[in-house]
């Protein structure tokens, strides 16, 4: 009783977070009511077709129906993903929601390895195309980054390769609900073994910096305060 009470209440749940995506899916995407149908429909309207030339109608209906319910899903969980990233763009910490819901084949941190004050930052993902630098802000802070944070991973993981990708709808830029796609077509370049290794490296390297000793006693003289600390 306890477990039919659990998955009874469960479902409402699922039914309303489904009801919400849609509702904001369809804010953004005015025809996703119309293209989600029209793959149901023509998915299930192929399988019926070959039900009957095969003279197997029932049989191949049943499949097409749960075939189309599955393309259904797919192409709605895309489209309300793309939505949500739509409106997430320009905002401080889209590219993080991106990389969080990144697919196989990247291990990425959704914390930025560089940020500015005005709330710029640049992240950072490993993948068998190498590294992936991704800017996110104004353009003029952020490039600037880019290049820091490049020369550095050269000097670290030798001849991976680094891609520096700034996030944005101008000229050589990649729009954030683009940005997935984008890391998924960089060609392969390294090995499985070489990501772990890269990845070892890169961590070892945070893990040296921030375990870093901080100077003691009186300022030198001639030298300047750190941005974002203070000598103590």
């Amino acid at each position: 009783m306890s477990v039919m009470a659990r998955e009874t209440s469960e479902n409402p749940g699922r039914l309303k977070q489904i009801r919400l995506a849609y509702q904001m899916t369809k804010k953004v995407d005015t025809k996703i009511g119309l293209i989600i149908a029209g793959v149901g429909l023509l998915t299930f309207g192929v399988f019926l077709a070959i039900g009957f030339a095969i003279d197997h109608p029932i049989y191949l209906g049943i499949l097409g129906l749960i075939v189309a319910v599955l393309a259904m899903a797919i192409v709605f969980g895309r489209r309300a993903e793309r939505a949500a990233f739509g409106q997430m763009e320009g905002q401080p910490g889209a590219v993080a929601a991106v990389l969080n819901n990144i697919r196989r084949g990247w291990s990425a941190n959704p914390t930025p390895v560089a940020v500015t004050r005005n709330q710029d930052a640049v992240y950072r993902a490993v993948g068998r195309a190498g590294i992936a630098l991704i800017g996110e802000g104004n353009p003029n802070r952020v490039r600037p980054l880019l290049a820091s944070e490049k020369k550095k991973m050269a000097k670290v993981v030798g001849d991976v390769p680094v891609h520096d990708i700034m996030v944005g709808n101008g000229e050589g830029e990649i729009p954030l609900k683009k940005l997935q796609v984008h890391l998924m077509r960089l060609p392969r370049a390294i090995s499985a073994a070489q990501v772990t290794e890269t990845n070892d490296r890169l961590r070892a390297l945070g893990d040296l910096l921030s375990k870093a000793p901080i100077p003691k006693g009186p300022m030198p003289k001639g030298a300047r305060m750190p941005k974002g600390g203070q000598f103590r």
